[in-house]
């Protein structure tokens, strides 16, 4: 998806929110010839989304799969990866709310950086909850605060009534032991939103991606809604991630459109750049072929899932396909990416420890076992499978 260097400004004010600092101090804007107030683009999902609504994307087979690479715009001080036109890259899956789509969305990113060759990195993670559960731990983040008033910054003091949730983001050293000691967010999740953490920690145990969960970890834009995550390198500093993102089912309803799921992450191209050439390593060419991996019954999801991950591990480009659809729904979405190949698992298959490969070009399909899927994707020729 490729969307324009510069959106109205109030797309931003809306999405990421007025009280933050990329509103308020970061973006930059100016009033066109028309009268009207346009900005450059800051970050972006919130383009994406009014894209999606725009276009019509919520008749496509969801979840709509979207990447882009862009430039992107914000007025702070240069530094080590981060200048004030730099690019992104951000990767967004939208009209799916199981938290498998979370885990799917973090392991591309993580896997990604792996394949890079990048090595000691971080992923941490955290719920934030949603509007159910949210205005009652923001509740008692303000009432913790009240007591701290002192020992906090003078920004800080501005948050606590404005936007209390950026108190955890402060990167003031005086407010450091405040924030460590405050309350917990997933403390305070709804029953809805604990299940979706807890499903979402099974996924990522499932994949095996190793995280840490960060109590403060918030990310900076308020469209932002249980899952938040971000990858660090080993270096320190505030502006040390190279990739983070989350979930944000509210945004599309709040540009317009229906309540609409939707999971993501962006990327600063000039920070893993920076990061490849502090490790000495060169970026590597890989040519990839699409496969879909289907299965039948509640029973064979948690095998697609570890199946796709272990054949990204070996360099394929997989993806699961929709959760809880109908074998026909899914065959459908594999058409409609224009797969060359699709895993099918079921019953059958579980207990016999293999697979349906199916040539989508050819129509022709044919059993084999787990274990060589890998070989077969790579070694047959599409129409020539059997």
């Amino acid at each position: 998806m490729d969307t324009p260097i510069f959106e109205n400004s109030q797309l931003f004010v809306r999405s990421i929110g007025e009280i933050t600092d990329i509103v308020q101090k970061e973006m930059y804007k100016f009033e066109d010839l028309g009268g009207d107030f346009l900005t450059l683009r800051p970050e972006g999902t919130a383009p994406i989304c009014r894209a999606y609504l725009e276009h019509g994307m919520h008749n496509l087979p969801q979840p709509v799969r979207l990447y882009y690479f862009c430039p992107i715009f914000r007025y702070e001080r240069p530094q080590a990866g981060r200048l004030r036109q730099h690019n992104q890259f951000g990767l967004e899956a939208i009209g799916d709310k199981d938290p498998s789509i979370d885990a799917e969305v973090i392991e591309i990113g993580w896997r990604l950086l792996k394949q890079l060759g990048l090595t000691k990195l971080s992923l941490l993670i955290n719920s934030i909850g949603d509007e159910e559960c949210r205005p009652n731990y923001l509740s008692n983040l303000k009432k913790y605060y009240l007591g701290k008033i002192k020992a906090i910054c003078q920004e800080c003091n501005n948050r606590l009534q404005r936007n209390p949730m950026r108190l955890l983001d402060c990167k003031n050293p005086n407010c450091q032991e405040t924030i460590a000691e405050a309350p917990h967010n997933i403390d305070y999740l709804c029953i809805s939103c604990k299940s979706h953490w807890e499903q979402f920690l099974t996924y990522l145990k499932l994949l095996k991606l190793p995280y840490n969960i960060d109590h403060r970890l918030v990310r900076g834009f308020d469209y932002y809604t249980r899952t938040v995550f971000e990858i660090q390198p080993p270096i320190e500093g505030a502006m040390s991630t190279i990739m983070g993102g989350g979930r944000y089912d509210g945004l599309i309803n709040q540009l317009g459109g229906n309540p609409t799921p939707a999971m993501g992450f962006g990327s600063g191209i000039e920070r893993i750049i920076l990061n490849l050439e502090r490790q000495n390593i060169k970026i590597p060419a890989n040519e990839k072929i699409q496969t879909v991996v289907a299965y039948i019954g509640e029973a064979s999801k948690d095998n697609a899932i570890t199946i796709a991950s272990e054949l990204r591990q070996k360099g394929n480009s997989v993806i699961t396909a929709p959760a809880n659809r109908s074998l026909k729904s899914q065959m459908r979405y594999a058409s409609s990416l224009s797969s060359t190949y699709v895993i099918i698992i079921g019953d059958q298959e579980l207990k016999n420890r293999t697979v349906v490969l199916r040539d989508m070009i050819s129509g022709h399909q044919k059993e084999i076992p787990v274990d060589a899927i890998d070989e077969h994707i790579r070694t047959s020729e599409p129409t020539n499978i059997e």
